[in-house]
Protein backbone atom coordinates (compact mmCIF):
# COMPACT_ATOMS: atom_id res chain seq x y z
CA UNK A 1 0.00 0.00 0.00
CA UNK A 2 1.43 2.97 -1.11
CA UNK A 3 0.68 6.49 0.22
CA UNK A 4 0.78 9.20 -2.41
CA UNK A 5 2.24 12.60 -1.61
CA UNK A 6 0.65 15.99 -1.10
CA UNK A 7 1.76 18.12 -3.54
CA UNK A 8 1.37 21.98 -3.47
CA UNK A 9 1.27 24.28 -5.91
CA UNK A 10 4.45 26.15 -6.01
CA UNK A 11 5.61 28.01 -2.83
CA UNK A 12 3.17 29.66 -0.32
CA UNK A 13 3.46 33.67 0.51
CA UNK A 14 3.88 34.93 3.93
CA UNK A 15 1.01 36.42 5.80
CA UNK A 16 1.46 40.11 5.83
CA UNK A 17 -1.51 41.44 7.21
CA UNK A 18 -1.56 42.47 11.54
CA UNK A 19 -2.79 41.36 13.91
CA UNK A 20 -5.28 42.92 15.39
CA UNK A 21 -6.44 40.99 18.59
CA UNK A 22 -3.95 42.55 21.06
CA UNK A 23 -5.12 45.78 20.12
CA UNK A 24 -8.80 45.16 20.36
CA UNK A 25 -8.15 43.75 23.71
CA UNK A 26 -5.87 46.97 24.70
CA UNK A 27 -8.85 49.60 23.86
CA UNK A 28 -11.37 47.25 25.08
CA UNK A 29 -10.11 47.18 28.89
CA UNK A 30 -9.31 51.33 27.94
CA UNK A 31 -13.23 51.40 27.36
CA UNK A 32 -14.05 49.69 30.36
CA UNK A 33 -11.31 52.06 32.33
CA UNK A 34 -13.44 55.03 31.04
CA UNK A 35 -16.97 53.66 31.58
CA UNK A 36 -15.91 52.89 35.29
CA UNK A 37 -14.61 56.59 35.89
CA UNK A 38 -16.61 58.85 33.52
CA UNK A 39 -19.65 59.10 36.23
CA UNK A 40 -16.56 59.88 39.27
CA UNK A 41 -15.77 62.78 37.51
CA UNK A 42 -18.68 64.79 37.49
CA UNK A 43 -20.41 63.88 40.22
CA UNK A 44 -19.49 66.95 42.02
CA UNK A 45 -22.03 68.68 44.02
CA UNK A 46 -22.72 72.89 43.62
CA UNK A 47 -23.75 74.26 46.84
CA UNK A 48 -24.63 78.00 47.64
CA UNK A 49 -23.36 77.65 51.59
CA UNK A 50 -24.77 80.67 54.09
CA UNK A 51 -21.85 82.44 55.10
CA UNK A 52 -21.27 83.50 58.81
CA UNK A 53 -19.63 86.88 60.12
CA UNK A 54 -18.52 85.29 63.36
CA UNK A 55 -16.37 82.91 62.49
CA UNK A 56 -13.05 82.85 60.70
CA UNK A 57 -11.13 80.54 58.44
CA UNK A 58 -9.14 78.08 60.12
CA UNK A 59 -5.46 78.84 59.82
CA UNK A 60 -2.72 75.58 58.63
CA UNK A 61 -1.16 74.55 61.88
CA UNK A 62 1.88 77.03 63.08
CA UNK A 63 4.47 75.68 63.86
CA UNK A 64 7.78 77.40 65.94
CA UNK A 65 11.21 76.13 64.89
CA UNK A 66 13.76 75.78 67.83
CA UNK A 67 17.20 75.03 66.52
CA UNK A 68 20.40 73.70 69.08
CA UNK A 69 23.96 73.97 67.32
CA UNK A 70 26.77 71.93 67.97
CA UNK A 71 28.04 74.81 70.31
CA UNK A 72 25.21 74.79 72.51
CA UNK A 73 23.24 77.51 70.60
CA UNK A 74 19.92 78.40 70.72
CA UNK A 75 18.02 79.69 67.35
CA UNK A 76 14.26 80.48 67.22
CA UNK A 77 13.27 80.31 63.56
CA UNK A 78 16.82 80.39 62.40
CA UNK A 79 17.52 83.84 65.19
CA UNK A 80 19.72 83.32 67.88
CA UNK A 81 17.93 83.45 71.32
CA UNK A 82 19.50 83.76 75.21
CA UNK A 83 17.31 80.90 77.39
CA UNK A 84 15.81 84.14 78.47
CA UNK A 85 14.68 85.11 75.07
CA UNK A 86 13.81 81.23 74.54
CA UNK A 87 11.62 81.07 77.07
CA UNK A 88 9.78 84.68 76.18
CA UNK A 89 9.13 83.36 72.66
CA UNK A 90 7.66 80.07 73.83
CA UNK A 91 5.43 81.66 76.24
CA UNK A 92 4.40 84.42 73.32
CA UNK A 93 3.68 81.50 70.94
CA UNK A 94 1.49 79.49 73.68
CA UNK A 95 -0.61 82.36 74.22
CA UNK A 96 -1.52 83.51 70.31
CA UNK A 97 -1.81 79.68 69.26
CA UNK A 98 -2.32 77.16 71.79
CA UNK A 99 -2.02 74.35 69.29
CA UNK A 100 1.30 75.95 68.47
CA UNK A 101 3.48 73.02 67.47
CA UNK A 102 7.52 73.25 68.88
CA UNK A 103 9.50 72.03 65.81
CA UNK A 104 13.16 70.42 66.93
CA UNK A 105 16.43 70.01 66.05
CA UNK A 106 19.66 69.71 67.75
CA UNK A 107 22.87 68.53 66.37
CA UNK A 108 24.24 65.15 67.35
CA UNK A 109 26.75 66.50 69.29
CA UNK A 110 24.32 68.75 71.82
CA UNK A 111 24.34 66.82 75.41
CA UNK A 112 20.84 65.61 76.03
CA UNK A 113 20.23 67.89 79.00
CA UNK A 114 20.87 70.77 76.57
CA UNK A 115 17.52 69.19 74.58
CA UNK A 116 15.96 68.56 78.18
CA UNK A 117 16.05 72.14 78.83
CA UNK A 118 14.13 73.51 75.65
CA UNK A 119 11.40 71.07 75.96
CA UNK A 120 11.51 71.78 79.70
CA UNK A 121 10.69 75.69 78.86
CA UNK A 122 8.45 74.49 75.79
CA UNK A 123 6.04 72.44 78.89
CA UNK A 124 6.51 75.37 81.49
CA UNK A 125 5.04 77.86 78.29
CA UNK A 126 2.53 75.39 77.41
CA UNK A 127 3.25 74.14 74.55
CA UNK A 128 2.05 70.68 74.17
CA UNK A 129 3.29 69.32 70.76
CA UNK A 130 6.87 69.25 70.28
CA UNK A 131 7.95 67.38 67.23
CA UNK A 132 11.56 66.58 66.78
CA UNK A 133 12.96 67.33 63.22
CA UNK A 134 15.79 64.97 61.99
CA UNK A 135 17.71 67.45 59.40
CA UNK A 136 20.98 69.16 59.98
CA UNK A 137 20.86 72.45 61.89
CA UNK A 138 22.18 75.40 59.80
CA UNK A 139 25.28 76.94 61.05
Amino acid sequence: MTFGRLERGGQAAPISEINVTPLVDVLLVLVVILLVTAPLLASALRLDLPQAAGTRPADAPRFLSVSIDAQGQRFVNDQPATAAQLSERLAQAARDNPDVELRLRADQSVPYGRVAEVMGAAQQAGLARIAFVAEPVKP
